[in-house]
């Protein structure tokens, strides 16, 4: 069940919490096949866009792309865009460019 949150409202995470929208899988591969719905894996990356305010506990920081576990962290979708409150203990790893 995803929570819909108006344009209106602000969230900001407590404690050690961040939030992350969700980034969608690609729906056409590189040659062209279109990928259905139910074909698709759920989603295990995002980008952070708020953290909670526990900074002892929290080795992430606003823009961090980050991986998650499948089935973690509660859903709910802000300006039409699906995102995820998750505890900074669930989160996998920081994701860059490598150099």
């Amino acid at each position: 069940m995803i929570t819909e949150v108006a344009m209106s409202e602000m969230v900001r995470p407590l404690g050690a919490r961040v939030l992350v929208r969700v980034e969608e899988e690609a729906s056409v591969t590189a040659s062209g096949l279109v990928i259905p719905d139910t074909a698709k894996d759920k989603p295990q990356r995002g980008v952070v866009v708020a953290v909670g305010d526990d900074e002892d506990l929290l080795k992430v920081a606003v823009g961090d792309r980050v991986l998650y576990p499948k089935y973690s962290g509660t859903e709910l979708r802000l300006d039409g865009a699906d995102h995820l409150i998750l505890e900074a203990s669930d989160l996998l790893a920081v994701v860059s460019a490598a150099a």
